[in-house]
């Protein structure tokens, strides 16, 4: 027997701003809200137990006491690592630098809320 990942919580001061960064980043929509302000986003078509991970966006007013203990890696499906890096920018993202030598295969960014989250080289098909 054996998990797979279904889904990923992530606190926002701002759910709705973040999910739709997140929409924009991975091709997601939104597929459903719950009562406290929790919005769940997903691949079109297929939503919660696809092959991919659904994220819900749940909204706090709690400080992040420091840095995530977990990041999300996203990898370019239809483009190379420039391109793509340029449109996570246009969306939003930041650049953050975490100590990289420049030498590394992985840019690092933040999404609008400083989650730090990188971009992979290698270009993957997409599902």
């Amino acid at each position: 027997m054996a998990c797979r990942i279904s889904e990923l919580v992530i606190d926002a001061a701002d759910a709705e701003r973040l999910a739709a960064f997140w929409c924009e980043v991975l091709g997601y929509v939104e597929l459903g809200r719950e009562d406290d302000g929790s919005i769940e986003i997903g691949p079109p078509g297929v939503g919660f137990g696809g092959p991919q991970p659904t994220l819900v966006i749940s909204p706090t007013t709690d400080p992040r006491p420091a840095k995530l203990r977990l990041h999300i890696d996203v990898s370019p499906t239809d483009t190379d690592q420039e391109a793509e890096w340029e449109r996570l920018l246009a969306l939003g993202a930041r650049p953050v630098d975490i100590g990289q030598t420049g030498d590394e295969s992985w840019r690092v960014l933040s999404d609008p809320e400083g989650n730090e989250f990188c971009l992979l080289r290698k270009r993957i098909p997409a599902l």
